[in-house]
């Protein structure tokens, strides 16, 4: 059993700095926990935490059954793939994978056959015999997570290690990894400030700012449902549209009121009378249609400023007075810089923010 907890984890770096500030977290055994967020949020200071690599001031590591905080790296059950590939240049692929069994003084006919075997899940048996400069970026980083698998950790670390690879190795690799954590059934925590990695691959993923969890929950939970519009904006390509609206009781209608335009809003949020609220919704949950002099009923009308071409969608970005907003459609859509257009959400994909703290305003679902 490998469940990991993590217990008010505290890093303070030069006796001011709150790398990681009161972490509590637990993931359970064979979980693939993502850890996502912006440079500097802390995520791979909670990592080496786990590893061993750094010392808490405050809280318990736990893996397992054991309190591992006070051990040493190596007596942790754990093995870690970082950003840089780390491959010995002057060893073969096999001698690179086989380092570490060598180095606890496995037996060789027991090296040989996990080495090939770990080899065999990466792809890499043709390539055994090979040394580092005989191979691509995509290949030696397979070389480096090889190495780690074949030790048979309870625990698998990955500090950002598609960061070095092109577009087109990145979406590659990234489905041999998941496809390679499945069948190994290891707990794997995944450290990435890429949110498609992080939404493609983990099982949770656990947003991070400033030393703090600010999210935990399955890709769609968090992508579907942010609990503050840091979330909300570092999640999705694009990310989240946010409008400043007016919340008002129009004809004893609650309605989010931006100009003269305005969409239905959730009674709960204009009980307590008129205010301001962030309105949140994602660019492809908004229909665009073209305004032609015609009265613009429920919605919101914009004003078209670029048009960008994507492939099968197009990103259209649109003013609303002085607030801008995005929208994905069809790439055969009819619209053009400088089109007038009624946009209207899906009712029951707007969410609604705290305008001053950025929180989402529980219980304002529509519909």
């Amino acid at each position: 059993m490998a469940e990991i907890e993590l217990r008010g984890i505290t890093k303070i770096f030069d006796k001011k700095v709150r790398a990681v500030n009161d972490v509590s977290l637990t993931i359970a055994d064979e979980e693939f926990m993502v850890l996502l967020g912006p440079s500097g949020c802390g995520k791979t200071t909670l990592m080496r935490m786990i590893a061993g690599l750094e010392y808490p001031e405050a809280g318990r590591v736990v893996i397992g059954d054991r309190d591992v905080t006070d051990l040493p790296p190596r007596k942790r059950d754990i093995s870690m793939v970082f950003q840089s590939y780390a491959v010995f240049p002057h060893l073969t692929v096999f001698d690179n994978i086989a380092f570490g069994l060598k180095m606890q003084k496995v037996n060789k006919a027991e090296i040989r056959r996990r080495t090939e075997e770990a080899a065999g899940l990466v792809q890499l048996s043709p390539y055994l015999d090979r040394y580092s400069a005989q191979l691509s970026g995509g290949q030696r980083q397979r070389v480096a997570v090889a190495r780690a698998i074949v030790m048979e950790p309870s625990v698998l670390l990955m500090d950002e290690p598609l960061s070095n690879l092109d577009a087109l190795l990145r979406l590659n690799f990234r489905a041999e990894l998941k496809r390679l954590v499945a069948d190994l059934k290891t707990t794997t925590i995944y450290v990435t400030h890429d949110q498609i990695e992080a939404m493609s691959l983990g099982d949770r993923i656990a947003v991070m700012r400033e030393g703090q969890i600010v999210q935990c929950g399955t890709p769609m939970e968090v992508y579907e449902h942010p609990a503050t519009e840091f979330v909300g904006g570092f999640l999705g390509s694009p990310p989240m549209n946010f409008l400043r609206v007016r919340l008002e009781t129009v004809d004893g209608q609650p309605r989010a009121m931006l100009g003269d335009h305005g969409l239905p809003a959730p009674a709960t949020l204009v009980d307590h009378g008129s205010r301001d609220v962030l309105l949140g919704i994602r660019a492809e949950n908004i229909e665009a249609i073209p305004l032609e002099g015609g009265a613009a009923h429920d919605g919101l009308v914009s004003q078209t400023l670029v048009v960008e071409l994507l492939g099968s969608q197009m990103l259209v970005t649109g003013e609303i007075g002085d607030q801008q907003i995005k929208v994905l459609v069809r790439a055969d859509a009819p619209i053009r810089a400088g089109d007038a257009l009624l946009l209207r959400p899906e009712a029951d994909k707007l969410r609604w923010f705290d305008a001053e703290s950025g929180r989402s305003i529980a219980g304002s679902a529509t519909g």
